[in-house]
């Protein structure tokens, strides 16, 4: 301490508090009576400079000064507010020991134990912790949290939901993590507004960013499975997921629960893993005791009917096949003479094509695929054509079915007039085909296989302070986790899907050629809706509601884009959003320039246009091809990924054994019923689409474009109720109280 008095009484004094904190006391004289004089501080406050300090200026402050000092010190301390968030689901709590350090733009604060007395960090709790500094941090820039092991009880993961940071200067910040962390780790967190790479303004936040994107490039890869369709994750067993992505515990449990009692009840049965063919169809109505669904019912009783046969290609789970038909194909000669009987009276098949009443189904794609072996002998799959009439009763009737794509004598064209059972052969086949077209290619490969490549891209190419993260990130939760353990399960040797007609081999052939036709009109739905000329036929709900759900997504993304990307010019500095779009052209698209699928973006347009369709496909669309799946395929005559017996090559030689011959037999059979009931399950920790649990946004703004996005979506969904209320089928699959907000299974 030093100081130096003024000609008028006062005088002043410069005081350490330690030797990198001084403080300046302007003290006034004052004469007491009994001629006593005493110094009272008049002014005190912070010394902002370097002083050297010599042991000649340094000499003990009194007891006063130093409760003076005291008193300052404690009145002048920042204090920051810290609410903690921990998860809400089970098993999200932690009695492990938690450290904070608050970093700011003046420095950081001492690492600090959160502790309240009583339990800390329970499971949906928010707990209020305090920090103090001697001098405000400047503007919070990162936080830095630890979790360090509780050496009495056993390690127990935390999620960390979320901080909410009140500086003493009355900022209110929020710092999401929504990820689970182990004993030993440390998450260093960004708080704020989303940031674009050039909005970064201060040195620690731009090396912050440069590290988390090389950290995660280093855990998040890209692998080549099989060549020609997209990659793989580098991850390939759920053990080596990291915790921030990993499925919960308790929805674990649950699908495993599932599991055991589907296993249970099929192995009190005796038909778990049986090689017994079905005797009569009566007996596959006995599967499941308490496993049933409205559309499973009806299934079970229609599926023998035309119309209702029609009606699950606009409807069912693979609505993306059918086209409208001006012309038949060259190697499909059917002739007026044999579907005069079902077309309406008076009328030609040219006519009833001019009308837009004929459609088309086409399995080219599937010619000469590889099959796999079943008793020694190749499965036969039939690439075959099947076309509809929407007759005036407005429903959408086959009227004839060839097996394979070259016409011959042992390859006829089935009419709705041959014998009943080679009618139904010959739909039960190419349905067969088109549920094997369906997995490959509209399930697995188009929401599952490219969504990975989506997430993974954003892992590497985007901070979580950037926009496009914090928007993209709901849509991805659980899909690197579900394709790893799909593919480690439903492709293993025993697996439903290595068991179907074509096996692992034929479904991957059949997606590289999914690939290799691909075009990026395929997966935008209203030019895919228009391309395939269904823009009017009628009761066509996936197209109604889908069209309506892309409208809402569409201006939901629109929004939120244009708040950030208010010009082109904004898109085409964005480097990290053109290495987003950059990495998943070649990982995703395998570099096709011929798909269309843009490989950088050039304008705001681009961007929105191609959001939309990765949240579309990773919500709604996987929705309408994977959750009705029980529905139709639990009832294997209606549709099966096994066909075991060849098909007809003449007609009037079948009879109703043939079809039950033609059916996998009892072990098969539960195997693909036990995956439907898995993959269709409603599960607890279900997100529905327009719903954000987690809290990433932290402008206003954005969060009110979530709001209205919330409120478009509950409209829809009571425009849907009031349909279906008056349908025999209803349709909801793509009902956003229906629809996850990402592919969780």
């Amino acid at each position: 301490q030093g100081s130096s008095e003024r000609p008028n009484g006062s005088c002043w004094g410069l005081y350490g508090l330690n030797t990198d904190f001084f403080i300046f006391i302007s003290f006034k004289k004052l004469t007491l009576p009994f001629g006593c004089v005493c110094f009272y501080p008049v002014h005190i406050f912070p010394a902002y400079f370097s002083l050297e300090i010599t042991h000649t200026h340094y000499k003990p402050a009194t007891t006063t000064l130093k409760n003076i000092l005291h008193t300052f010190h404690c009145l002048t301390m920042a204090k920051y507010k810290l609410d903690v968030t921990t998860g809400d689901m089970d098993f999200a709590g932690t009695w492990d020991y938690v450290f904070l350090t608050l970093i700011g733009a003046n420095g950081e604060s001492e690492r600090t134990e959160l502790s309240n007395f009583g339990l800390n960090f329970q499971s949906g709790t928010t707990g209020t912790y305090t920090i103090t500094t001697p001098l405000s941090l400047g503007r919070i820039l990162l936080i830095k949290v630890e979790k360090d092991p509780n050496i009495i009880l056993p390690e127990n993961e935390w999620y960390f939901s979320k901080v909410v940071v009140t500086t003493p200067e009355g900022d209110v910040i929020l710092f999401p993590c929504f990820r689970w962390m182990n004993s030993g780790e440390v998450v260093e967190l960004r708080g704020g507004r989303a940031m674009k790479i050039f909005e970064d303004d201060h040195p620690i936040l731009s090396e912050h960013r440069k590290n988390e994107l090389m950290q995660r490039k280093n855990i998040y890869g890209y692998e080549i499975k099989e060549k020609g369709i997209p990659y793989f994750t580098n991850f390939r067993d759920i053990t080596e997921i990291p915790g921030d992505i990993r499925l919960s515990k308790s929805k674990i449990d649950e699908m495993m629960d599932t599991k055991r009692w589907i296993g249970l009840e099929l192995g009190l049965k005796g038909l778990f893993g049986s090689p017994k063919k079905w005797e009569s169809f009566e007996d596959m109505t006995k599967i499941f005791w308490r496993k049933k669904t409205q559309i499973s019912e009806y299934v079970t009783e229609h599926w023998r009917e035309d119309a209702f046969y029609g009606s699950q290609y606009l409807n069912g789970v693979n609505p993306g096949v059918m086209v409208r038909c001006s012309e038949l194909p060259p190697n499909f000669p059917v002739t007026d003479e044999m579907v005069k009987p079902f077309l309406e009276e008076g009328t030609t098949l040219k006519e009833e094509m001019e009308k837009g009443n004929i459609f088309l189904s086409d399995k080219k794609i599937m010619d000469r695929i590889p099959t796999r072996s079943y008793e020694g002998k190749p499965i036969p799959v039939t690439p075959g054509l099947c076309l509809f009439y929407l007759n005036p009763q407005r429903n959408l009737m086959p009227i004839a079915i060839q097996l394979y794509q070259e016409p011959s004598e042992k390859n006829p064209i089935f009419l709705p007039s041959d014998s009943e059972t080679d009618w139904l052969l010959a739909k039960m086949f190419f349905k067969n085909a088109d549920f094997n077209h369906h997995q490959a290619i509209y399930h697995l490969m188009s929401t599952h296989f490219l969504a990975e490549v989506y997430n993974i891209a954003t892992m590497r190419c985007l901070p979580v302070i950037h926009p496009i993260f914090k928007l993209l990130i709901p849509h991805f939760r659980y899909i690197i986790y579900t394709n790893v353990k799909g593919r480690n399960s439903l492709f293993s040797p025993t697996g439903p899907l290595s068991i179907s007609s074509l096996g692992y081999d034929g479904l991957m052939e059949l997606m590289r050629r999914g690939l290799n036709e691909l075009k990026y009109s395929n997966l935008i739905v209203p030019e895919n809706i228009t391309e395939r000329g269904l823009d009017s036929i009628p009761n066509f709900y996936y197209r109604d509601d889908g069209l309506k759900l892309w409208d809402i997504i569409n201006r939901f993304v629109r929004k939120m884009v244009e708040y950030y990307y208010p010009s082109d010019d904004v898109v085409t500095k964005d480097v990290e959003l053109q290495d987003w779009i950059g990495e998943i052209f070649k990982y995703g698209f395998l570099s096709k320039k011929e798909t269309g699928v843009p490989d950088s973006f050039n304008t705001v347009e681009e961007v929105i246009k191609f959001i939309t369709m990765i949240i579309f496909y990773s919500s709604g669309q996987h929705a309408a091809v994977n959750n009705g799946q029980f529905d139709y395929l639990s009832w294997v005559p209606n549709g099966s990924l096994l066909l075991v017996k060849s098909p007809p090559h003449t007609k009037g030689q079948s009879t109703e054994r043939d079809i039950l011959e033609s059916v996998p037999n009892v072990g098969d059979t539960v195997s693909f019923v036990g995956m439907a009931w898995m993959l269709s399950l409603v599960y607890k920790d279900f997100v529905p689409l327009g719903t954000f649990p987690e809290e990433r946004f932290d402008e206003p703004t954005p969060k009110q474009f979530m709001k209205e996005f919330h409120r478009e979506l509950i409209l829809l969904t009571d425009t849907i109720d009031a349909r279906n209320a008056l349908l025999d089928v209803p349709y909801y699959y793509l009902n956003p109280n229906q629809i996850e907000n990402s592919i969780t299974i």
